[in-house]
C-alpha cells in the first residue's frame, strides 16, 4: 500500500494522538492524576506521529510477515525513540525520561515492554488502522480536506515554536540562576504568563528537566583538550568516512572472490565510499558504544538484527527516492522481498563484533590523535564535499532513470548530466542497480 503526502499528514496526526493519550492514561494509572505528557501543549506527541510515518513507509510490504512486521516495527520505534532522545540530552543538557533503573532496558530510554508495544502498535496500524484511516480520509472533500490541514498544520507549528522557545528561556535562564545566585528571585517573576504555564505543565510531564533538578546537579567539567574523545559528533563523522572506505573496499574483494571480476560498489560518483557502510559504522557505534565491553555474543545479536533492519530501510529508501534497485537478494535463500537475507544480517553480526572489538579502538586511536583545530576543519571540509557528492550522485541516478524514458533533455542541468554521467558510465558505476518501470 502506497501513501500520498496527505496520507501522511493524518496518520502523522493520528499516530500524535494516540500516542499522547497511551501517555496520560499510563501515567494516570503511575501517578493516580492527570499529567499532560506531551512536549506541545497539543493534546499530540509527535514523536509518535513520526513512528507512525515510518511504520507506513518502511513496513507494507511486510504486511503478510506478522514475526517481521512486529521486528520491523519494534527495531524503528527503537531507533526514533533513542534518536529523540539522545537529541534533547545533547540540546538541554538533561534526559526527558530515564527507565535506568528498570529491568531490560537500553541506554535508559526505553525497555523491553516499549518494544513490544512498538512490534503490536507496528501489526495493528499497518494491517488495521491505516486502511481504515486512510479510507476515512479520502471521504472528506478535497477543499476541507485542504483547510483542514492548514489549519492543523499552523497549530501544531506555532504550537511547535512556543515550546521550544520556552525550552530554550528555561535553559538560559536556569544557566543564569547557577551564575548569579539569585535563583528564588529571579524564578519568582520569570517569564510571562504563557510561559510560566507552558514551564510548569513541561516540569510536571518530565521532573528531570524541572530547573530544580538542573540546579542541584554538579557543573560540567571542563573540556577535555582530546579531539573528539569518547563517541562525540566528530567522532562518529570520522569512523563513518573510515566505514564508507572500508566497506566500498571490502565489498568490492568480496565481489571479486565470489564473481570472479573487479565491480564497483561505491555508492556516489566520486570517490570510493559505500554510503551503507558508512553510515551502519556510525549507527552501530552511536546505538552499542556503551556496550562495546559486552561479550561477543551479545554484540553479534544485537548487530544482526539493527544491520538487517538498517539495509531493508536502506533498500526501500533508496527504491522510492531513486527508482532504483541496488541489491537483490530474491535468488539466496531465507531472503525477505529480495531486500535482505539471513547471511548477509549475520554478516552484519560478525562485522558489528570485529568493528566494536578490533577496529573501533584502533580507529578512534587515530582520529583523537589529531589537533583540535585540524579535525574541526577536517570534518567539516568532508562533510561539504559529501553532501555535494550524494546531491550530484542522487541527480545523476534520477537522471539515470528518467533517461530511459525521456532520452532527450529539457533543461541545462539534464544536458550537463547526459554529458557528464551517460548511460555508459552509470552502468560502470553501479553495475547492479535496476531500473523500475
Amino acid at each position: 500500500m502506497s501513501y500520498t503526502w496527505s496520507d501522511l499528514f493524518w496518520i502523522f496526526y493520528i499516530y500524535s494522538f494516540a500516542g499522547w493519550c497511551a501517555g496520560v492514561v499510563a501515567n494516570a494509572l503511575r501517578r493516580k492524576r492527570f499529567v499532560n505528557t506531551g512536549f506541545l501543549n497539543l493534546p499530540l506527541c509527535p514523536v509518535y506521529g513520526v513512528i507512525g510515518i515510518a511504520y507506513s513507509i518502511f513496513l507494507p510490504e511486510l504486511v503478510g510477515e506478522l514475526f517481521f512486521l512486529f521486528l520491523g516495527g519494534s527495531v524503528l520505534g527503537l531507533v526514533i525513540v533513542v534518536c529523540t532522545g539522545v537529541l534533547l540530552e545533547q540540546v538541554f543538557h538533561r534526559k526527558w525520561w530515564d527507565y535506568s533503573k528498570t529491568r531490560f532496558q537500553f541506554q535508559g530510554y526505553l525497555t523491553l515492554w516499549h518494544l513490544l508495544l512498538f512490534g503490536i502498535g507496528a501489526v495493528v496500524g499497518i494491517r488495521f488502522i491505516n486502511p481504515f484511516l486512510i479510507r476515512l480520509v479520502h471521504m472528506i472533500p478535497y477543499e476541507i480536506e485542504l483547510v483542514l490541514m492548514a489549519v492543523l498544520g499552523a497549530l501544531l507549528l506555532a504550537d511547535a515554536l512556543c515550546c521550544i522557545a520556552t525550552l530554550f528561556q528555561l535553559h538560559h535562564v536556569v544557566e543564569t540562576m547557577r551564575f548569579m545566585d539569585y535563583v528564588q528571585d529571579f524564578t519568582d517573576d520569570f517569564g510571562n504568563a504563557l510561559t510560566r504555564r507552558v514551564q510548569k505543565r513541561m516540569e510536571k510531564a518530565y521532573p528531570n528537566i524541572e530547573k530544580n533538578a538542573v540546579l542541584h546537579t554538579p557543573a560540567k567539567e571542563k573540556k577535555s583538550n582530546i579531539f573528539a574523545e569518547g563517541c562525540c559528533f566528530y567522532k562518529v563523522v570520522g569512523l563513518f568516512f573510515i566505514g564508507a572506505f572500508l566497506g566500498d573496499i571490502t565489498e568490492t574483494i568480496f565481489c571479486r572472490i565470489t564473481a570472479g571480476k573487479w565491480m564497483c560498489r561505491s555508492s556516489v560518483v566520486y570517490g570510493p565510499f559505500s554510503i551503507v557502510w558508512g553510515l551502519g559504522c556510525a549507527f552501530l557505534t552511536a546505538f552499542l558504544y556503551k556496550y562495546k565491553d559486552k561479550s561477543d555474543r551479545w554484540i553479534f545479536l544485537y548487530g544482526t538484527v539493527l544491520g538487517g533492519a538498517y539495509e531493508y530501510i536502506c533498500s526501500v529508501f533508496t527504491e522510492l527516492a531513486f527508482g532504483t534497485v541496488f541489491w537483490d537478494y530474491s535468488k539466496i535463500p531465507f531472503n525477505l522481498g529480495g531486500r535482505i537475507n539471513l547471511l548477509f544480517c549475520f554478516f552484519w553480526g560478525i562485522a558489528a563484533v570485529v568493528w566494536l572489538k578490533i577496529l573501533y579502538p584502533v580507529f578512534s586511536g587515530w582520529i583523537e590523535k589529531l589537533p583540535q583545530k585540524v579535525g574541526k576543519i577536517l570534518t567539516w571540509t568532508a562533510i561539504v564535499l559529501m553532501l555535494a557528492d550524494i546531491v550530484i550522485s542522487g541527480l545523476a541516478l534520477y537522471r539515470y532513470s528518467d533517461r530511459q524514458v525521456n532520452p532527450t533533455p529539457d533543461n541545462v542541468l539534464e544536458s550537463f548530466l547526459d554529458s557528464h554521467f551517460d548511460d555508459a558510465r552509470m552502468d560502470r558505476r553501479y553495475p547492479n542497480a535496476k531500473i523500475l518501470d
